[in-house]
């Protein structure tokens, strides 16, 4: 959704039309709001449908991306999962830190550790895929609420130039339910807690964004949110098991290795925390060694 925002900064709309312009519309917006009124003017399937096909086509053009993107961080997912005997008790140690330094020690301790067994600290998640799909769900948000006549049609008996309470909810229960099911295979419950909590903003945020936004624009998301589900089931019963699978493989052939400092203890540190008090300590020492060396002189 923050891309989102950021991506539509490349499409403004004209003040004196109201239409949309911009590099992203006239590449992508214009060509799907055309390919939106075909369906719903020439085959007669009215608008409702004809966001619907179109949401359908560039989100299975772009499917691979998102299917690879995912594959990638379940394939990290599932080495942080194998190596929970080596990371857990570093995580544990990380988590009962008591001083800022044993904190610290534990968290280079755990970047050694998953750099040393080919972890990546990011998830595996690259940044370049979903560059490249921003541009089309920005394109279909406008082409969803700009193309001339959605506004003046409904769909299923909804106003689609209007915001529905109806679709709101559907779009925030989908989306729900695709954030709980990404989080199926994460044995980690530190993670998995944490995941959890990040993923509730999901189906809060598309619901917020939908209460202020065209129906039509909310239906978009509405099958956008069933494609993630799919895509959702596809990456859990059907890719993880194999990477699970693979991950084993790999870890059979070249073992885990646990970092050489993996359970060692922080020293305490002697080193005096006023030095000013120890410097006063010398001139004492010495006045005493000048008084011995004047008692031998009078003896």
């Amino acid at each position: 959704l923050a891309s989102l925002v950021f991506l539509s900064g490349c499409v403004s709309v004209d003040r004196k039309t109201g239409n949309p312009t911009g590099l992203i519309w006239n590449l992508l917006g214009r060509p799907m709001g055309e390919a939106i009124k075909f369906f719903a003017n020439n085959l007669g399937l009215g608008f409702g449908i004809g966001i619907i096909i179109v949401t359908l086509i560039v989100r299975l053009i772009i499917l691979p991306l998102g299917l690879y993107q995912s594959w990638k961080a379940t394939y990290q997912s599932e080495k942080m999962n194998y190596l929970k005997p080596i990371l857990g008790p570093i995580q544990e140690r990380m988590k009962n830190a008591s001083t800022q330094e044993e904190k610290l020690l534990a968290q280079q301790e755990l970047m050694a550790a998953q750099r040393e067994n080919g972890v990546s600290m990011f998830g595996g998640v690259g940044c370049l895929p979903l560059l490249i799909q921003m541009p089309f769900f920005s394109a279909l948000f406008f082409a969803a609420q700009h193309t001339k006549g959605v506004a003046e049609s409904s769909f299923l008996g909804i106003a689609l130039g209007k915001p529905s309470l109806l679709l709101t909810a559907i779009v925030a229960v989908l989306y729900y339910i695709q954030s709980m099911l990404s989080l199926h295979g994460i044995e980690d419950e530190t993670q998995k807690e944490s995941m959890r909590k990040a993923s509730l903003m999901s189906p809060i945020m598309i619901g917020v964004f939908s209460l202020i936004s065209s129906a039509g624009v909310t239906l978009y998301w509405v099958v956008g949110g069933v494609i993630q589900i799919i895509q959702q089931f596809v990456i859990n019963y059907l890719i993880r098991p194999r990477l699970r699978k693979q991950v084993a493989e790999e870890y059979k052939n070249n073992p885990p290795k646990a970092p050489a400092s993996n359970g060692r203890r922080v020293k305490k540190d002697i080193t005096p925390t006023n030095p000013t008090n120890a410097k006063r300590s010398l001139p004492t020492n010495g006045n005493k060694k000048r008084n011995a060396g004047k008692q031998r002189n009078r003896n």
